[in-house]
C-alpha cells in the first residue's frame, strides 16, 4: 500500500478549541455547582511555623448556612494516607507525614487547619473568619541554606533534620579536568521561587451518587488519572468507583501537576455527607496555598582551557523543598541534572543535589521543572567564562558545541540525547538577529558613553521532553510509568473518535491529534472528535506535563491510527477481491494501483465492518484499535534564543529591543500551535528573568501574596518575539516529533538575563540575580562603580 503524503500536519489549521473558549461557551470546573451542593472553605495558618494548641468552631457553626466546621479530630480517619510524594529520589529520603489538614503543627503560612461547609460560599468564606485557633508560634526557617545550618530550627522536630536528601552524579575524571585546566570559573546563581499564576485558580467539585455509590471529581488539574489513583490508594475508595473529569482547564504550568489537600477533603466530605462538594480557590490561596516554582542556590564551576575549550563542570545545588513533599517536589532539581552540561561537549561531569525543608509554600513543577533551571545555569557560566577569557559569549559556545548528529549520543550527564544540530541552529539565530552589527553598535554606544547600553544574551538549551520511559522512570525511582494510551475508531457513519489519555490545558491537543488522524485515514479534521480528561471515556492514561503530550501521547494516536488502517486496509482488499499488497491508498481512498477499477472509500469500508456481513472470514467486526505507547528515550528538544536589551545606565530600567528564538522540537504538526507555546513560554521565562518573585519575610510571612504585590509581565511589557523553525527529527519515535510546550521557558530566563549584564559589563557589572528589576539592576551599577572608584 503506498503512504499518502500529509495533506494536514505541517499546516497551521485554526484550533478546534477556540470557538467555545472566544465565545464564552467554555465549561470551567467554577461553572459547575450541582444542586444542594455544599460550598467548602479552608482555615489556613496565618503563621509559617507553629504548634496548635485549640480550636474553637462554636462561633462558626452557628453562622448562618453553616452546616459543618470540621478539623483534622474529625476528618482524618477517612484517609488510608497522607498526601503522598511521587518522587522520593533516595532511598534514605526524608518524607515528613502530609495530612490534608495539619493536626498539631502548621508549618507554612496557608497550612490548612479546618474546614467549614456552607450553603453559599460566601457563608462558608465568612464562617471561615469566626474559628478561633490558638497557636504557639514556633521558630521558622526561611532560607534555605539557614535551613541546613548547625543549630537551625526544625520544620519537622520528628524528622531530626531539615536535610531531605542527596542525590549525586559523576561521569569522567572531574578532579583531573580541573587540575589541568588553564582558568577555572565559579559562579552562584539563584532561581527565586515563582508563582504559576494561571488564569483559572484551582476548583473542584466532587458529586456523589447515590445509587452506584460512586464519585465524579470534576477538578482542575493536568493529571485526571493521578488525581482517581492517589485518591483511590489513599481513602480505600476504588478506583472504578473514582471518575475524575478535567473540564476546559485555564492554564497550568506545572501547579496543577499535583494532587491537593482540597481534592482529598472534597471526596471524603461528599462520601461523609452525601451531597455535592465544591471548593474554588482565591488568587491569595493560590499564593500561599498551591505549589511554588523553582527556589535553588545554584553553585557551579566550569574548567576550561585558555581557548575557551571546556573541560569539566561541577554543580552543587541547594533545592528549597519547602514545607513538605507534594507529588514530585523532590525530583524536579534531580530532573536537571542530565541538562547542566546543555548543548556542550567535554568529558568530565559531576553534579550534587542536596533539598531541604523550610517553612515556606511546598515547591515542585514549573514550566520547564528542572530544565529551565538547568539551561539557565550552564548558560549564565558560559558567559562567565568568556567574560574570564575576554572572548565573545558566542565564539566560546560556537567552540563547545556537540557535532551535528542523527543518532543517539551520549552527552556528558551520562544520558543520550535523541538527535540534534546546534551549530546550525545557533548561527541561524545570529544570523536572524544580526549579532554582528550588534556588536558593532554596542562598541560604538560604549564609546560615546551613552545612557542607554546595548546587551546580547545568548539562551542555547536543550530539554528532555517526552516524559518518560518507564524503566528511566523506576530507575530515578519515579513512582509512575511514562507509556501512554489512545485510542482510535470509526464510526458506522465513516466519523472518527480519538480517546487520549493526555489532557489538555492549552495545548491544542483537539486540534493537533486530529491533523494526525487526518492524514493516516484520509479523513478531514473536522470529521474527527478528540475526547480526553476523563477518566470513564479515557480510563488509561499518564496525562500531560514534561513536553510529553505529543511525542508520546501523540504517537499513541498515530500508532492507534495505524492499526485502524492495517485493519481497512485487509477488509478492502475484501471488497475489491483483490491483493492487500495490491491497494493504494491516496485521500482517503482505496483502489488497486495500476487499474481504473472499483474503489473504496475508508468511509464505505467502515460501514462494512460495523455491517459484519462480508469481513475477511475471522475477523471482528467495527475499525477500532488501541495502542499504548512507551518511548525508548526522552525527547531532546533544543534551541537558541537571543534576546538585545536596551539598560539605562542612570536608572536600572530594561527594556527588551528585539527577541529572537531558533526551536527544533522535531517534525511541527502546527505552526501557529508551536508559534503560541513558545509565546507562553517566553513570556513566563521573561517574568522570571525581570519581574516575579515570590517573597517572604524573615518570620516566614508572603510578602508578595497576591497579584497586587506580586508583579508579572503583561502585553505592554513584552517584545515582538521573531520566531523561527529547525526540524531535526527524533529517531525515538515514528513521527520524529520531540515536544515544545516548555521551550519558551527554558531558552528565555537566561537570555535575558545575560543581556541585562552584557549591557553593563563594561561597567564593572559582572552579576545581577533575577528578577534583574530596576531597582536590583542600578545596585549593580552603583556597586560596580563604588568598587572601580
Amino acid at each position: 500500500m503506498t503512504a499518502t503524503a500529509p495533506k494536514y500536519v505541517g499546516t497551521s489549521l485554526p484550533r478546534k478549541e477556540d470557538r467555545a473558549l472566544l465565545t464564552g461557551r467554555a465549561t470551567w470546573t467554577g461553572d459547575i455547582t450541582p444542586a444542594g451542593a455544599l460550598h467548602l472553605a479552608l482555615v489556613r495558618s496565618p503563621f509559617a511555623h507553629a504548634r496548635i494548641t485549640g480550636i474553637d468552631t462554636a462561633a462558626a457553626r452557628e453562622h448562618p448556612g453553616v452546616t459543618a466546621v470540621l478539623t483534622a479530630a474529625d476528618v482524618d480517619g477517612e484517609f488510608l494516607a497522607g498526601i503522598p510524594c511521587g518522587w522520593p529520589v533516595t532511598e534514605d529520603i526524608l518524607v515528613p507525614d502530609h495530612r490534608p489538614l495539619a493536626t498539631t503543627e502548621v508549618n507554612h503560612v496557608g497550612d490548612g487547619v479546618a474546614v467549614v461547609l456552607a450553603t453559599s460560599e460566601a457563608a462558608a468564606r465568612d464562617a471561615v473568619e469566626l474559628v478561633e485557633v490558638d497557636y504557639e508560634e514556633l521558630p521558622a526557617v526561611v532560607d534555605v541554606a539557614d535551613a541546613l545550618a548547625e543549630g537551625a530550627p526544625l520544620v519537622h522536630e520528628e524528622l531530626g533534620s531539615n536535610h531531605c536528601y542527596t542525590w549525586p552524579l559523576a561521569t569522567g575524571d572531574v578532579d583531573a579536568a580541573f587540575a589541568r585546566a588553564d582558568v577555572v570559573v565559579k559562579g552562584t546563581y539563584l532561581q527565586q521561587r515563582v508563582i504559576a499564576s494561571p488564569m483559572e485558580p484551582r476548583a473542584v467539585v466532587c458529586v456523589p451518587d447515590p445509587v452506584g455509590g460512586g464519585f465524579t471529581l470534576y477538578t482542575a488539574t493536568q493529571v485526571p488519572h493521578f488525581v482517581r489513583d492517589i485518591l483511590a490508594a489513599c481513602t480505600g475508595i476504588s478506583d472504578t468507583k473514582i471518575r475524575v473529569v478535567a473540564p476546559d482547564v485555564g492554564g497550568g504550568f506545572g501547579a496543577k501537576l499535583n494532587v491537593y489537600a482540597e481534592e482529598f477533603l472534597a471526596l471524603v466530605l461528599a462520601r461523609r455527607t452525601g451531597k455535592p462538594i465544591k471548593w474554588t480557590e482565591t488568587r491569595s490561596e493560590h499564593h500561599q496555598a498551591t505549589t511554588h516554582g523553582r527556589g535553588q542556590v545554584q553553585d557551579i564551576s566550569v574548567a576550561a582551557t585558555s581557548d575557551g575549550k571546556i573541560l569539566g563542570m561541577k554543580v552543587e545545588l541547594l533545592a528549597d523543598m519547602g514545607a513538605y513533599l507534594q507529588l514530585l517536589t523532590p525530583g524536579i532539581a534531580v530532573f536537571g541534572a542530565f541538562t547542566f552540561c546543555g548543548l556542550y561537549d567535554f568529558a568530565s561531569y559531576s553534579f550534587t543535589c542536596r533539598g531541604a525543608f523550610t517553612n515556606l509554600t511546598p515547591t515542585d513543577a514549573y514550566r520547564g521543572a528542572g530544565r529551565s533551571e538547568a539551561a539557565y545555569g550552564h548558560e549564565r557560566i558560559i558567559d562567565d567564562l568568556a567574560r574570564e577569557l575576554g572572548m565573545d559569549p558566542a565564539e566560546v559556545r560556537l567552540r563547545n558545541l556537540h557535532p551535528k548528529f542523527l543518532e543517539p549520543r551520549t552527552v556528558p550527564s551520562g544520558v543520550q540525547y535523541d538527535s540534534g544540530d546546534y551549530e546550525t541552529c545557533m548561527r541561524k539565530a545570529m544570523e536572524l538577529v544580526d549579532y554582528d552589527a550588534l556588536r558593532a553598535e554596542q562598541r560604538q554606544r560604549r564609546e560615546a558613553g551613552e545612557k542607554v547600553q546595548i546587551g546580547i544574551g545568548i539562551g542555547n538549551f536543550t530539554e528532555s521532553g517526552g516524559l518518560s520511559p518507564s524503566k528511566v522512570a523506576a530507575g530515578v525511582r519515579l513512582q509512575s510509568g511514562g507509556w501512554e494510551q489512545a485510542t482510535v475508531r470509526m464510526t458506522t457513519s465513516g466519523k472518527v473518535e480519538v480517546i487520549t489519555g493526555t489532557s489538555p490545558h492549552g495545548q491544542g491537543h483537539e486540534t493537533a491529534w486530529a491533523q494526525i488522524v487526518a492524514d493516516r485515514l484520509g479523513v478531514h479534521p473536522d470529521d474527527i472528535e478528540v475526547l480526553h480528561g476523563d477518566t470513564l471515556i479515557a480510563p488509561f492514561g499518564r496525562d500531560t506535563y514534561g513536553s510529553r503530550s505529543l511525542a508520546v501521547g501523540g504517537t499513541a494516536v498515530h500508532l492507534a491510527a495505524g492499526k485502524v488502517l492495517d485493519k481497512a486496509r485487509l477488509i478492502a482488499a475484501h471488497l475489491l477481491e483483490a491483493d492487500e499488497s495490491d491497494l493504494r491508498f491516496e485521500g482517503g481512498t482505496f483502489s488497486v494501483a495500476g487499474t481504473s477499477g472499483p474503489s473504496v472509500t475508508i468511509q464505505e469500508v467502515a460501514g462494512a465492518a460495523s455491517l459484519a456481513a462480508n469481513l475477511p472470514e475471522g475477523m471482528e467486526p467495527n475499525l477500532t484499535a488501541d495502542s499504548a505507547f512507551d518511548p525508548p528515550n526522552f525527547t531532546w528538544p533544543f534551541g537558541t534564543h537571543i534576546c538585545v536589551t536596551e539598560v539605562d545606565v542612570e536608572t536600572g530600567f530594561t527594556r527588551i529591543r528585539r527577541y529572537v528564538a531558533v526551536d527544533d522540537c522535531g517534525l511541527v504538526v502546527n505552526p501557529t500551535i508551536v508559534e503560541g507555546q513558545l509565546h507562553g513560554g517566553i513570556a513566563q521565562g521573561i517574568g522570571q528573568a525581570l519581574y516575579e518573585h515570590a517573597t517572604f519575610d524573615a518570620e516566614g510571612q508572603p510578602t508578595a501574596a497576591n497579584l497586587a504585590t506580586y508583579t508579572i509581565p503583561t502585553a505592554v511589557d513584552l517584545p515582538n518575539f521573531e520566531l523561527e523553525q529547525q526540524v531535526t527529527l527524533s529517531p525515538t519515535n515514528p513521527m520524529g516529533v520531540k515536544g515544545i510546550g516548555e521551550s519558551g521557558a527554558i531558552g528565555s530566563s537566561p537570555a535575558v538575563v545575560n543581556a541585562v549584564i552584557d549591557a553593563l559589563s563594561h561597567l564593572g557589572v559582572t552579576h545581577v540575580d533575577m528578577p534583574a528589576t530596576p531597582q536590583a539592576v542600578w545596585r549593580a551599577i552603583k556597586a560596580a562603580t563604588e568598587q572601580a572608584g
